[in-house]
């Protein structure tokens, strides 16, 4: 904006004045105090009244007086004929404002004469080091900040008084001195206040043209000029008002104020712009009444319309998702986006979510909502690929959120414009995919690494850490399973990047899918369903050269290479099938594991029983070649299916843990598979020993179940009812009356709910927990309803697979009631040299170990340490029974029993640590539902004896070990955390150095304990752990403990003087006296008399 007038050049131009004369005229308009007045009674208006008449006076004297200011006399002149408003006024401090933007103009025009009048000398080739000349309209820092002092001045005197009320922030509402110019300033004397904010704000403009003070006038100032100019241009004409706006206004000019305020949108930085125009537009109306604490009156209807129309036109512009993001999270937090409390920030995930709702709602300035869709969608993307750390988090929430709000209110659309580009590497790879021949060239890039790790990383960001499992997402992302489960097989093979991400995705979508739909997903990773889409058999994945992943067209191969081509797609299914028991293996708790491994069952029924009836060869003379040829490439089909079949089930027994089976109704398809297979075995006469054991084994099962191993509910025995057809066909065709006789009780047991059960049922529940641990003898108490059924189906998959492996002869095997062996022998010798342990002496004690008599059972536990102790090969070769033994005796109520039970686990474990360590820390971080607090705090026992017997081998457990002593201080009992405190406190006096990496998560829950925690035994605990780290770090705690010794000494003050415990006032006390003592020794290390001797080479 240009001020009226100043095109017409004056006839002879003034001399140019020095910028430091101009500076120092501004700086005596502004100096403080020139009232002279005395009086006690003046008020703050009237000081500022007089400070602002004393100061305009003093300048007139400096015109007059001082001939040096001639110069500056003159150009002011000159500035106040070009200006066209009136610059003298009864109201004194308009006065003072026109006196002071007539020295802005001066300091611009100065600025634009001396850099057109300066001409810098030729840089000095032999001293090409030296800075360049300056330019002469440099401000220094504190010209600077003079200037910014008089816009200050300017902004509070001639813009913000004459806002209408909602239109920007009123001043008494700033500062203090704010609240005195408003009432100071004279709106009635003349000139008309919407004359005198139009002045203020062009002139204010015409300054800024200069870049140098337009960057200082925008950066503080931006939002005041905007809103005087969105009044100035925009705001609707009174009517009925005794100044009209078009009276004090022309139509010419608010026009010119409206281009203005576009013009200056656009040139400012955007971020600025659109923090500045959402405060303008202001938020919802305040319910608050009171005048007090209300801040500011709502904006007017047309100020929130124009905001909301100039916000929208800022989105649509190029980079405009950005400027939003940005100008919305910076108006929250100090500085650029990022800043000291970019954490803080980025965990304010609502002001996230209304920026995402703010980003997916189509502004009414778009044609159409497909076309806004198409210019917004490539930004939102874009703020999942920023690389700073200080945002990042920031955007990625952003653009997370608007993905998922887009996705669930615009699936069409969002699918298209979202989903299409971030899985588009993925979707060239999809063997549907027609590859033109210009790309079917060997060696070509089909994905490079960049576009694969970044779909990745995309794919997680949105499907993963969203966690929103919508219908679009799923249904885009589902067709392409095969190819990331390829990837996810070569990253594998190597160290990537990408492995973690591939998992977790596969994860997420296999548990959010319909269980068919998984099922059938699973099938097609392994071959099981050609029909499943399937990575490209002209595409292989290859490492590349920055350590990523890309995707190229497969070499050639000569015929030469037939074998090794057979090879490597042998060797590729094998690890295939391999990899997806290790996925599996992660999905046992959502049940997706077991419900695969039945499908594997039944399916193997199928191709075993089925199919070798329908691909019978019917030998005929009309038969011709060309049938034959297709007969047999069916029956090689079906016998590859039948084979693979079998290597998954193989690859799952061996991977899969004992809780493959979650619930009652995969029990029950897993036995309804085995009695299928062995009713169809019967009628193609293809009974083997193996079948048999897997069908006693089963029916065990049953038996187990309605033994009273789970308690039973009335819809688990509709679940068993599935059944009673498979029972009675067992019944009437299998040729053993033994399994015969069990079916048909079964059936009876299932029928009546369990009210009726005959002696065989019981029998061969016992019978098959026997076969569980042939050498254990189990104990005559029946077992209570808190046994799952997880317990009751574990290790049925490794027991099939080991049927198929080691079959037996012979009908006893098939009996699953035949009562196990008795033994008569009890203990030992005690003075029994070591290595002369028989495997019969051994099968004793371990039954002794469970005998009902509390001696003989303690003493058998005695036996079974001391061989432990003696390294007894025998002994330590049953090391998975003896911790059963222990484990189990660890419940029994008895002091006796129990002690000898945790002795002989912490023996085993310094022999065995890295197979044991870890199922007891399971053991022990697992809740109440699991195991009682009594059991917890014996296996806490354990770990510390553990702990103590490793010594400094401890270090190498120390990740598990802490991190599960940390969860149980969080335990809701607080024996158990005051068990973890101790075992803790044990854990940190071993580490010495290795302490450092968690010194301060440990520090911080020593703190949070020993001042919040409201029991006694856990505020002790955690005062006592801090007694054995200083005595455990000894001289060492200085270099260990330097960042938290502070706090630590501060804590054990605070518990000295506030604690009303007097026990954990003593460790307190104690913990002081062990730092008093480091600290002695740190400053005043003793004297050594002693001389060294260093020999010179």
């Amino acid at each position: 904006m240009v001020v009226p007038g100043a095109a017409a050049a004056p006839s002879r131009a003034p001399e140019t004045c020095g910028l430091e004369q101009i500076l120092e005229a501004l700086k005596l308009l502004l100096s403080p105090g020139g009232s002279g007045s005395s009086s006690l009674q003046s008020t703050k208006h009237d000081v500022l009244l007089d400070t602002l008449k004393s100061n305009l006076s003093a300048l007139e004297d400096k015109f007059l007086k001082d001939a040096q200011w001639k110069k500056l006399k003159l150009l002011r002149n000159e500035m106040a004929r070009r200006a066209e408003w009136p610059q003298n006024s009864t109201d004194v401090t308009w006065t003072f404002t026109s006196q002071t933007l007539l020295l802005l103009l001066c300091l611009k025009e100065t600025m634009i004469r001396l850099v057109a009048d300066f001409s810098p000398g030729k840089p000095n080739p032999r001293t090409p080091e030296a800075a360049p000349a300056l330019s002469p309209d440099t401000l220094s820092v504190s010209q600077q900040k003079t200037f910014q002092s008089v816009l200050q001045f300017v902004v509070t005197l001639g813009v913000c008084p004459y806002f209408m009320p909602g239109v920007g922030i009123p001043l008494r509402y700033r500062t203090e001195f704010g609240a005195v110019v408003q009432d100071v300033v004279c709106l009635e004397a003349a000139p008309h206040g919407a004359r005198r904010l139009y002045t203020s704000c062009r002139v204010l403009l015409d300054v800024a043209q200069h870049s140098s003070l337009g960057s200082l006038i925008f950066c503080r100032h931006f939002g005041d000029i905007a809103a005087g100019l969105c009044q100035l241009g925009f705001c609707p004409t009174k009517r009925k008002s005794s100044a009209p706006v078009e009276e004090v206004l022309t139509e010419e000019e608010r026009a010119l104020s409206r281009e203005s305020l576009r013009n200056i949108l656009d040139q400012v930085y955007q971020p600025l712009a659109v923090r500045e125009l959402l405060i303008l537009q202001g938020g919802p109306p305040q319910s608050c009444t009171d005048v007090t604490t209300q801040r500011r009156c709502r904006a007017p209807g047309w100020l929130r319309r124009l905001c909301g129309q100039l916000l929208s036109e800022r989105l649509m512009r190029p980079s405009g998702v950005q400027a939003v993001v940005r100008g919305i999270l910076e108006g929250a937090g100090a500085g650029a986006a990022g800043g000291s409390d970019a954490e803080a920030r980025a965990a304010d995930w609502k002001k996230c979510d209304l920026i995402a709702k703010i980003l997916a709602s189509c502004p009414q300035q778009s044609l159409s909502l497909e076309s806004y869709y198409k210019d917004v969608c490539p930004q939102i993307l874009d703020l999942f690929h920023f690389q700073d750390k200080l945002t990042e988090r920031q955007f990625q929430r952003v653009a997370t959120t608007t993905f998922i709000t887009m996705a669930r209110e615009h699936p069409e659309l969002a699918a298209k414009y979202l989903l299409q580009p971030v899985l588009a590497p993925l979707q060239r790879c999809l063997i549907s995919t027609e590859i033109p021949e210009s790309g079917m060239m060997p060696g070509t890039i089909m994905v490079t690494e960049e576009e694969l790790s970044r779909c990745i990383d995309d794919v997680f960001k949105v499907y993963v850490v969203a966690n929103e499992p919508l219908p679009v997402l799923l249904d885009s992302l589902l067709p392409l399973l095969g190819v990331l489960f390829s990837l996810y097989c070569f990253t594998q093979q190597s160290v990537s990047h990408i492995r973690s991400f591939c998992q977790e995705i596969l994860l997420w979508i296999l548990g959010k899918l319909e269980r068919k739909k998984a099922i059938a997903s699973l099938k097609g990773f392994v071959g099981l369903d050609k029909a499943v889409p399937s990575f490209h058999p002209q595409c292989q994945f290859r490492a590349a050269t920055q350590g990523g992943i890309m995707i190229t067209i497969k070499e050639t191969m000569s015929d030469e290479d037939e074998e090794e081509a057979l090879y490597q797609k042998m060797s590729s299914e094998q690890s295939q099938v391999e990899h997806l028991g290790d996925l599996l293996s992660h999905c046992q708790e959502c049940g997706l594991a077991g419900d695969f491994f039945i499908f594997c069952l039944k399916e193997l029924t199928h191709l075993a029983v089925g199919n070798e009836a329908e691909f019978k060869p019917k030998p005929s003379s009309d038969t011709s070649l060309l049938e034959l040829e297709q007969h047999r490439a069916l029956l090689i089909e079906s016998q590859g299916q039948k084979l693979l079949v079998l290597q998954v089930l193989a690859v799952l027994c061996e991977r899969m843990s004992e809780q493959i089976f979650t619930n009652v109704t995969q029990v029950m398809d897993f036995v309804a598979a085995t009695l299928h297979r062995a009713c169809a075995s019967l009628v193609h006469e293809a009974e083997s020993t193996v079948e048999s054991q897997t069908l006693s084994m089963a029916m065990g099962l049953v038996a187990v179940m309605l033994g009273g191993a789970v308690q039973l509910k009335s819809s688990d025995f509709a679940v068993l009812k599935a059944l009673l057809p498979l029972l009675e066909k067992v019944s009437n065709t299998y040729p053993d009356p033994v399994i015969q006789e069990l079916a048909v009780d079964l059936r009876i047991t299932i029928s009546t709910h369990g009210a009726f059960s005959t002696e065989v049922v019981s029998m061969a529940a016992q019978n098959t927990l026997n076969k569980k641990d042939p050498d254990r003898k189990v104990e005559k108490q029946q077992l209570t309803s808190r046994d799952t059924s997880t317990e009751v189906a574990q290790s049925h998959p490794a027991q099939e697979q080991s049927c198929k492996k080691a079959p037996q002869t012979g009908q006893e095997s098939n009996a699953p009631f035949i009562q196990s062996k008795e033994f008569s022998g009890r203990s030992t010798d005690k003075n029994q040299e070591p290595g002369s342990v028989t495997k019969e002496q051994l099968q004793e004690v371990l039954l002794s170990a469970f005998d009902p008599q509390i001696p003989t059972r303690a003493a058998a536990l005695r036996t079974l340490s001391r061989w432990i102790e003696q390294r007894e090969a025998k002994a330590l070769e049953k090391q998975e029974k003896l911790l059963q033994a222990f484990l189990k005796n660890l419940e029994h109520e008895d002091t006796f029993v129990y002690l000898s039970a945790i002795q002989g686990v912490a023996l085993l474990s310094d022999v065995y640590p890295e197979k044991i360590l870890v199922d007891l820390l399971a053991k022990y971080d697992s809740g109440k539902d699991k195991h009682t607090p009594e059991t917890r705090m014996k296996i806490g026992e354990v770990l510390m004896r553990i702990v103590r017997a490793l010594g400094d081998m401890v270090s190498k457990y120390r990740e598990p070990l802490i991190h599960t002593f940390l969860r149980g201080v969080r335990d809701p009992d607080a024996a158990h955390r005051a068990s973890s405190l101790a075992n803790l406190g044990e854990l940190c006096q071993r580490l010495d150095f290795l302490l450092g990496p968690v010194v301060h998560e440990v520090t911080a829950c020593l703190i949070a304990v020993a001042k919040t925690d409201r029991e006694v035994q856990v505020r002790r605990g955690a005062i006592h752990v801090i007694v054995l780290l200083l005595r455990g770090l000894s001289q060492k705690a200085t270099e260990v403990l330097s960042d938290v010794l502070k706090d630590l000494y501060h804590l054990l003050k605070h518990v000295v003087r506030s604690e009303p415990d007097d026990i954990a006032k003593l460790h307190a006390e104690l913990a002081l006296e062990e730092l008093d003592d480091i600290m002695r020794n740190f400053l005043f290390p003793p004297q050594k008399l002693a001389k060294k001797i260093v020999v010179l080479p």
